[in-house]
């Protein structure tokens, strides 16, 4: 038992005699059991961290016959090409005669044109997110109906390259992107000699 303990004044030979004092005694069991009570509290009470994830569609190495091969239109292409000092290049449709641009990672850069291109489904997208916050949807439905927007036919594919100046940090930008901008089809693949030819000049 936890307890402060305050002893009586000592007398002097020869001095008048002072009425004995009683000493004081407080018991700090009770704090103790607080304190406990408190943390245990908290740590009920308190929600632990989720990890967040973000899901990355990988080519695969095994042989695919072209019958299960997802062949997009040319309309709906968009390719990526990560370069040295933070610079990033694109194009639409097919490799062949491509007429690629450079830009920034800016809100002004990839971003305005992400969302340009997947413009209907970002602003379905959008318009799900104030419904869920309006009417309390519950977590499961609204991922289950974003899952099925991101997934519209009318929704780019977007292909991600990097040359070997490129850094991590680039392609985790790109990649933040790809979730801002509600594109859930896309990835990333290995840049081939036709598109090194593309940004030849421009990459330096």
């Amino acid at each position: 038992m936890a307890e402060l303990s305050q002893d009586s004044g000592s007398h002097k030979k020869g001095g008048k005699k002072r009425s004995k004092k009683v000493s004081t005694r407080i018991d700090l069991t009770p704090m103790v059991d607080l304190g406990f009570l408190l943390i245990t509290f908290f740590m009920l009470a308190t929600s632990l961290i989720k990890p967040q994830t973000m899901e990355i569609a990988m080519p695969s190495n095994k042989n695919v016959t072209e019958q299960n091969q997802t062949v997009a239109k040319a309309s709906q292409a968009v390719t990526l090409i990560l370069g040295k000092n933070d610079k990033i290049f694109y194009y639409f449709g097919k490799t062949e005669g491509a007429q690629v641009i450079e830009t920034d990672y800016s809100g002004k850069g990839l971003r305005k044109m992400l969302l340009e291109k997947n413009y209907e489904i970002a602003k379905q997208a959008e318009g799900l997110k104030k419904e869920k916050l309006k009417t309390h949807m519950d977590e499961d439905v609204y991922q289950k109906k974003l899952t099925e927007i991101k997934a519209g036919k009318n929704a780019p594919v977007v292909r991600i390259m990097a040359t070997d100046e490129a850094n991590y940090k680039n392609l985790v930008d790109a990649l933040d992107e790809m979730n801002i901008c509600s594109i859930s089809r896309y990835a990333i693949v290995d840049l081939d000699e036709p598109d090194k030819l593309l940004i030849k000049d421009k990459n330096i």
